[in-house]
Formats: structure tokens, sequence, C-alpha cells
């Protein structure tokens, strides 16, 4: 009797847990899609190569692989609440760490301050996606992943249009060549305007995440619950047994293989948007980030629309279609000339919206106790957006903006290679 009359308690603490879960959802794609435009701003205030300002990505996926692991231990020892928490306050630390990297005004300490902040979304992300897996039927629980993922475009909207509105405009409009005519007084001031300009909108999102961290704190989850498994199934044989039984799974061991590409699809697309709208058609920094809110604007409305589509088509069918649509967008991206190879470029977001939850569903499905640490691999996986958009800057520094569209046009082939794969040999 006590138990049932516990019953609306634990739902409605569930319910409550869901909804702050799609808060830091929303919060990562904020950090995410407001670190992207500091390519091109960063390479104009230090003056630098497209492949030395890609190292802000380095930084912040780099961050993502490094963390993945450290957060699945947290997990397994604790709970998904704890890693959560976690994850929320090394966020926050990294956040408030852009204030002084701005004082100092110093490349390497902006990377070191968006490394810290990424580390805490990792622990976040590593933890909050098996979570709301484990939030209900195991057999829904990959169009459940695609229902809260649908609130971080939510998130990466609101992160463009604070780069839009509080970042690019306040850039100064002197050239590379202007900045070097400067005395090191008057070029020291333009950095300081513009790095104040940086700070900002990260000291207050850090404000935001401290807002999510005490919600969370407060709510009181279940352990059964929280954990997503029984007590026995939370019973590990240790990390190298759980590796080695991964491994053996072919579903999960390409499935690492496609987030690394799907991660670094989205992240090369997103990163040299604005480097391709210029050298298309020309305009500001400003101007040119309008095509990246139209991106996210689509990426955003489509991944409400692939919630919905889930329901009916199965989800590998829809990976592999959508990878290969992809992949012959950024072909014609890369061979077009004018605007419709930059709505070529904006079309992409439709794509890419079902791959990062639906890759994630798939790998993850049935690994039972196996859950935390296989997590970790697909967040381990997103180092693709370290190391693509590097590859990306070097040719675009060496050949121009069009032609580097054929980097991620080779990683979505291998992502639609997945999508064939799991048609073939796993059952969604």
């Amino acid at each position: 009797m006590q138990t049932n009359e516990r019953q609306p308690f634990v739902y409605a603490n569930m319910r409550l847990a869901f909804i702050l879960l799609i808060t830091c959802f929303a919060a990562w794609g904020v950090a995410a899609n407001m670190t992207d435009p500091l390519v091109k701003v960063f390479s104009k205030i230090f003056t630098m190569s497209n492949l030395q300002s890609a190292l802000v990505q380095f930084a912040y996926y780099g961050a993502y692989f490094c963390l993945a692991l450290p957060a699945a231990f947290i997990n397994v020892r604790f709970s998904y609440k704890t890693g959560v928490l976690t994850g929320l306050g090394l966020a926050c630390l990294g956040a408030l760490a852009f204030y002084p990297a701005s004082i100092s005004m110093t490349y390497g300490f902006f990377l070191a301050a968006l490394f810290i902040m990424a580390a805490g979304l990792s622990i976040l992300e590593t933890s909050a996606n098996p979570f709301v897996m484990a939030m209900g039927p195991q057999e829904n629980a990959t169009r459940r992943l695609n229902l809260a993922q649908a609130f971080n475009p939510v998130g990466t909207n609101i992160g463009v249009f604070l780069a839009a509105a509080l970042i690019l405009p306040n850039l100064n409009t002197a050239t590379a060549e202007e900045r070097a005519a400067m005395t090191q007084d008057a070029l020291n001031a333009v950095r300081a305007a513009e790095l104040q300009a940086v700070m900002t909108p990260y000291v207050g999102m850090a404000m935001v995440l401290l807002v999510i961290w005490l919600l969370i704190a407060f709510v009181k989850v279940p352990r059964a619950e929280n954990a997503g498994i029984s007590t026995e199934q939370e019973n590990h044989d240790g990390f190298p047994a759980t590796l080695k039984r991964l491994m053996k799974l072919p579903q999960y061991r390409w499935g690492v293989v496609a987030q690394f590409f799907n991660v670094a699809a989205q992240t090369c697309v997103w990163t040299f948007t604005i480097q391709y709208v210029q050298e298309t058609i020309g305009g500001t920094e400003a101007s040119a980030s309008d095509y990246l809110q139209y991106s996210l604007i689509l990426f955003l409305i489509s991944r409400f629309v692939m919630t919905w589509l889930i329901g009916i088509f199965r989800p590998t069918i829809l990976l592999a279609l959508l990878g290969a649509i992809g992949a012959l967008l950024c072909v014609y991206a890369a061979m077009a000339s004018g605007v419709s190879g930059i709505w070529a470029i904006v079309a992409i977001s439709a794509c890419l919206s079902l791959m990062f939850p639906t890759i994630y569903g798939i790998a993850l499905n049935g690994l039972g106790k196996d859950t935390k640490f296989g997590s970790a691999g697909l967040v381990m996986a997103i180092l693709g957006g370290a190391i693509m958009p590097m590859v990306q800057g070097a040719v675009i520094d060496t050949y121009g903006a069009t032609v580097s569209y054929l980097v991620p046009a080779i990683c979505f082939v291998i992502v639609a290679g997945y999508g064939v794969f799991a048609i073939r040999h796993i059952q969604d």
C-alpha cells in the first residue's frame, strides 16, 4: 500500500527531472553554437589562419573526448544525477573563466576556458543522454531521446543569436593589414573591446548553468529509476570486461565510428558557413551569420519532424537516406557558385537533425548494464568535431571555402553506410 501511495510522487519527480534535463540539452546547444563563430572571430582578432583558429573546435571537442570516460565512472560509481551535476558545475566554471581570459587577451587562455567548459558539458552529455533513455520502456528509448534532443536546437539557435547580436557586430572593421599597421597600444585597445564582447555572453551563460544546477540538485530521483536498470545489473565486473563485450557488438563498434563522422560533418558544416557565405557573395561576418541562423532554425523544426517520422518509419532507414542526401548537398555546395550553394548548406541541417540521437539510440540498444560505459564511448566519438574542422580549415587555406565542403561530404557517406548496415543487421 505504501509503495502504491508513493507512485504518484515518484512519477511526478521523474517528469520534473525530465523537464530539467531538457534544459540541459538546450544549454549545451547554446554553448556549442555560440562557439562555432569564434573560429572566424579569433582568426580576425588575433590575425590567424583558418587552421590556427580551428583550434577552438579542437579544444572544445577534444575536451569531450578526454572527459567522457571519467564521466562514465562517475555514473557507475554514483548515479546519472551526480554526473549531470558534476558536468553542470564544471561547465559553469569554464564559462566564468572567459572573464580572466578577456583581461589577459591571450588566445591560449580562451582555449583553456573553452576546454574546461566543454569538459563539463562532456560529463553532462555523457550522463543526460542515457538518463533520458532510462526514463521509460526500452522499446521507445530512441524516440524518447530524439524528443529530448529536439530541444537541443532551441539552444543552438539561441547560441547563434547571442553570437550574432553580442559578438559579431562588435568586431572592429579593421583588416589584417590595418591591424598590422597599428601601434601596439592601439591594437590592444581594439582587441580589448572585441574580447569584452566575446566574454559577456559566456559569463551570462554561467549564471544560467548555476540556476539549472540548483534546480536539479533539489529534485529527488529514486536510485532504481535513476539507474534505469535493476540492482543485479548494477554489479559491474570491471571496465576491461565491459570494453571487451562492447567491442564484440558490431552495432556499437560501428556506431562509435558513425558518431565520429556525424559530429565531424555537423561541426564542419556549421563552423565554416560564415566563410562560405563571405567567399560566395561577400558581406560582413554579421550578415553572413544570418545563413547560419537559418540553418539552425531548420535544424530545430526538423528535429520535431524527425521525431514524428521515427514513429512511422524505421530510424535506420531514415538515417541511411538522410546521410546520402547530406553527402549530395555537400558535393553540390562544393561544385556550385552563388546563392544556390549557400541554400544547399542551409538544407544540410535538415539531414543533421536526425543523426546524433538516432545513432546514439541504435548503438546503445540492448546494452543493459554496459550502457553507462557505452554512452561514454559515443560521447568520446565527438572527437570528430575536434579533428575534421582542422582538416577543413587547412583545405580552406589552400583551396577556398567552397571546395572544402567535400570534407563533410565524405563524413556523410560514412554515416549513410552505418544506416545501411543497421537496416540489414539491427531490429529497431
